[in-house]
């Protein structure tokens, strides 16, 4: 059985995942990662089509 998010599940969930990177990020101590900054790029508008604006939570 597929059970759909609901879009406060998928926003909580995207917010979350978005959180993560940037941890991820701070904890890279600066070194490039190109990979790390497209996941991120992605999520960022992932979360812009949700109508989520990612300056407020961006560390």
């Amino acid at each position: 059985m597929v059970q759909e998010m609901s879009d406060k599940e998928l926003i909580t969930v995207t917010i979350d995942r978005y959180t993560d990177l940037q941890q991820v990020r701070k904890a890279n101590g600066g070194h490039e990662n190109e990979m790390l900054d497209y996941l991120i790029k992605v999520t960022t508008v992932k979360l812009s089509s949700l109508g989520i604006n990612v300056e407020d939570i961006t560390l």
